[in-house]
């Protein structure tokens, strides 16, 4: 009864914090610990209604091992897929490495535990400690990425910015072509007596033979939607220049209201995370994507975001150094 008690609490208050600004990663944490209470409660009651119910939980905790192997299988598989149909970047890489950690971490820390020697032990430790953080972060990380993908937007927006992604040989491809097709939608679906100024943004790449912000304009044009009613932003590199130059235009075309921005579905979070520490005011959407990359994607949006927050994730991890160090020197000491 406490666990369910504490569920509606922090239910509670996971709507209220959405509520006061849902670009906060924080919120994440709170709808984990509720769905994680919640779970507890219900297994508590299923378990003194039905006894026999208790036995599902001892066979998911005995089954967890084959379920971490069929996982890493998975990503594995994955990762294959997306070399097979994107390159073999680094980003592209992810899921495959992913899946080689999940099977390989646990092996190389029995072979450290067997060697009886403290110092391994507690390097065994330490690995289990940090992995467990890290996977608690992304467990986080991802329950609020689809959560905050799935909200729908409150604002009729004075402008809609479009994310801009790679172009091939000049023309859209079928992953940015997505974006563009939500940001039409969301255009012609508009309740606003003026119709909102779409704003494509994307500079040049190195590998691109002209500005993403360009492209994606004319293909806007060539969807029907009139010239007066698109401007491109063709400067940024990154997701934050994306954000910051997309709200200059909108300001010098006098559209100083809330913004709309569009982005693929597993890169929603990080651009409504930044926006937010820009202090731009703007919700973000966003457009579906091949399901064979969004393993790839989201761990490539994860290590993005531990990036922009490493001081606070090394902070975060100190204890456990310091734990771990503090253990296996005693240890030591007894030994000798």
């Amino acid at each position: 009864m406490i666990s369910l008690i504490l569920a509606v609490f922090l239910g509670s208050v996971y709507f209220y914090l959405r509520h006061k600004d849902a670009r906060m990663l924080r919120n994440g944490i709170v709808l984990v610990a509720a769905s994680w209470f919640a779970l507890l409660g219900i297994t508590e009651i299923l378990g003194q209604w039905f006894p026999w119910t208790q036995w599902i939980a001892v066979g998911i905790v005995v089954l967890s091992p084959l379920a971490i192997v069929v996982l890493a299988g998975f990503l594995i598989s994955n990762g294959v897929t997306m070399m097979r149909n994107e390159g073999r970047s680094l980003g592209n890489l992810l899921a495959l490495l992913a899946g080689v950690a999940l099977l390989g971490l646990p092996v190389f820390a029995a072979l450290l535990v067997v060697t009886l020697n403290p110092v391994a032990i507690g390097l065994a430790a330490l690995l289990f400690f940090l992995c467990s953080y890290f996977g608690v972060v992304f467990v986080v990380f991802l329950a609020y990425a689809v959560a905050y993908g799935k909200m729908k937007h409150t604002i009729d927006p004075a402008a809609v910015v479009i994310l801009g992604s790679q172009i091939i040989k000049g023309k859209v491809p079928p992953l940015l072509r997505s974006r563009l097709d939500k940001g039409l939608e969301v255009y012609r679906g508009a309740s606003a007596k003026t119709a909102p100024l779409l704003i494509p943004s994307g500079g040049q790449g190195w590998d691109e033979s002209r500005p993403e912000g360009v492209a994606m304009a004319e293909y806007l044009v060539s969807a029907g939607v009139p010239v007066a009613h698109v401007v491109a932003e063709d400067q940024a590199i990154s997701t934050a220049q994306n954000l910051q130059f997309s709200a200059i235009v909108a300001r010098e075309h006098g559209r100083d209201g809330a913004l709309l921005v569009v982005t693929n579905n597993y890169h929603v979070l990080r651009a409504a995370l930044l926006s937010r520490k820009l202090g731009i005011n703007a919700q973000v959407v966003g457009s579906p994507t091949a399901r064979y990359f969004l393993p790839s994607a989201f761990l490539r949006e994860f290590v993005a975001i531990l990036r922009e927050h490493k001081k606070l994730h090394v902070i975060m991890c100190l204890p456990f150094v310091a734990l771990t160090v503090s253990v296996t020197a005693a240890i030591i000491t007894v030994s000798q």
